[in-house]
């Protein structure tokens, strides 16, 4: 026969289980606020409205996009982390904000222990793209003349930590070539200015951001830093393709909620997610933008939250070996 301490602590579980679907099945209660650590118009911000809008519709409230800027993103995040955790405050952010800065800053907050991944949403590729004049023809050419000329290019950045910095460390590393980097503090904007004018050689920059330039012939682009070929730039060839094989980074973006909010929430909030990326118009903008919708089993609470610790033990080790430090 069971003792009381069995019997009190099926008591408890049957009421915490009662409590959380209940919970679960009056939630959103209230308008959600959805904080983007950007300023409105970047990519990140981009994503979380165009997914935004198709939420709306699964969980029947209204979505608010909050932009809480500063820090490399690192005071919107840290907002999040000590919101009630209740599903009525979550995060959109992305490779930076919660795999970089982990390494990059001393934080008041964990990027893996104080959030509960909701979703993997989109994956940017970078391309790395030259200004018009750079002699070498390809990407092996490329690195041929890296070598052959050390120290002379030049790499335009959105500073340092950024992810266009980190992703030329990566690059340095693979390919044993030495080049500057020139960091700009107002963004990777004006550095693609100068890319067009001739100004610095080379960018890792995102899909995104790089592809209308390409398209424009202002600039060319050596490959894409992925496994596929981008369909929205088929003629584009990857790393793999170009000689670089494993030269991956991606500059993916996803959503979080607080730490210990409760999984009949977190799987509502999953499901909204999965639904918007499951439609033909929303998968169609992203596609427009460089941004490619993950696998299923990318977008689950379980694979997400894998994805990131994966993405965390690839990238910290590069991050403290180049001794980089946030700004």
């Amino acid at each position: 026969m069971p003792n009381r301490t069995t019997l009190w602590m099926l008591a408890t579980a049957l009421l915490l289980g009662s409590n959380w679907t209940a919970t679960a099945q009056t939630y959103p209660s209230r308008p959600i606020t959805m904080v983007v650590p950007f300023a409105a118009g970047g990519p990140t911000d981009t994503v979380a409205r165009i997914v935004a809008e198709h939420m709306r519709i699964s969980l029947g409230q209204s979505i608010i996009i909050e932009n809480v800027v500063g820090a490399s993103g690192t005071v919107g995040t840290g907002r999040v982390a000590r919101a009630a955790p209740d599903g009525h405050t979550v995060v959109v952010g992305f490779w930076g904000t919660h795999v970089l800065n982990g390494a990059l800053f001393t934080l008041q907050y964990d990027v893996l222990k104080d959030f509960a991944p909701v979703a993997l949403i989109a994956t940017n590729p970078q391309l790395i793209v030259a200004r018009t004049g750079l002699p070498p023809a390809n990407l092996k050419e490329l690195v041929t003349w890296l070598k052959a000329n050390p120290g002379k290019a030049s790499q335009g950045t959105a500073g340092v930590g950024s992810p266009a910095h980190v992703g030329g460390i990566f690059f340095q590393n693979m390919t044993g070539t030495q080049f500057q980097f020139v960091p700009y503090s107002r963004g990777a904007a004006p550095a693609m200015q100068d890319l067009i004018a001739g100004q610095i050689d080379l960018m890792f920059d995102q899909a995104s951001n790089s592809l209308p330039h390409v398209r424009n012939g202002t600039i060319k682009a050596y490959a894409v830093t992925a496994s596929a070929r981008l369909p929205s730039a088929p003629e584009i060839p990857t790393v793999d393709e170009a000689g670089l094989p494993d030269l991956h980074i991606s500059v993916w973006s996803g959503m979080w909620a607080p730490k210990g909010t409760p999984k009949p929430i977190m799987m509502k909030l999953n499901a909204a997610v999965a639904n918007a990326l499951a439609d033909p118009n929303l998968k169609r903008r992203l596609a427009d933008l460089g941004q490619e919708i993950p696998g299923r089993e990318l977008q689950t609470l379980e694979g997400s939250a894998a994805f990131q610790k994966a993405e965390i033990d690839k990238w910290w080790p590069i991050i403290k070996a180049a001794n980089i430090k946030g700004e």
